[in-house]
């Protein structure tokens, strides 16, 4: 079956800190890269933070320096480590894979259902 799915979301006070974590399953070999968005309350959808196929990083302005993504060698599960959290940080957090097409490949964007982070001031 071919998923994503978010854990690791919670409630924390500003300034705390969350890792949250999304776990690939089918067509893992076809990962091309990973990525987080986050949908605050209200508001569109909007980039967080990506790693590429060569593992380089990038990230929304709003969130530098204080969220660090990462993924295993393997390509499977992919991770963000969020410090000095702000109530603005408030959001569903996804996942989104990029499966890569050709060689057995089947060349689509998903998203997993998203995991909750509420900061409170």
């Amino acid at each position: 079956q071919v998923q994503l799915v978010e854990s690791g979301g919670g409630s924390v006070q500003a300034g705390g800190s969350l890792r949250l974590s999304c776990a690939a399953s089918g067509y893992t070999y076809c990962t091309a890269y990973m990525s987080w968005y986050r949908q605050p309350p209200g508001k569109e959808r909007e980039f967080v933070a990506v790693i590429d196929s060569a593992a380089s990083p990038s990230y929304a302005d709003s969130v530098k320096g204080r969220f660090t993504i990462a993924q295993d060698n393997a390509k499977t599960t992919l991770y963000m480590q969020m410090n000095s959290l702000k109530p603005e940080d408030t959001a569903m957090y996804y996942c989104k894979r990029i499966l890569r097409r050709g060689g057995g490949c089947p060349g689509y964007m998903h998203w997993g259902p998203g995991t909750q982070v509420t900061v409170s001031s």
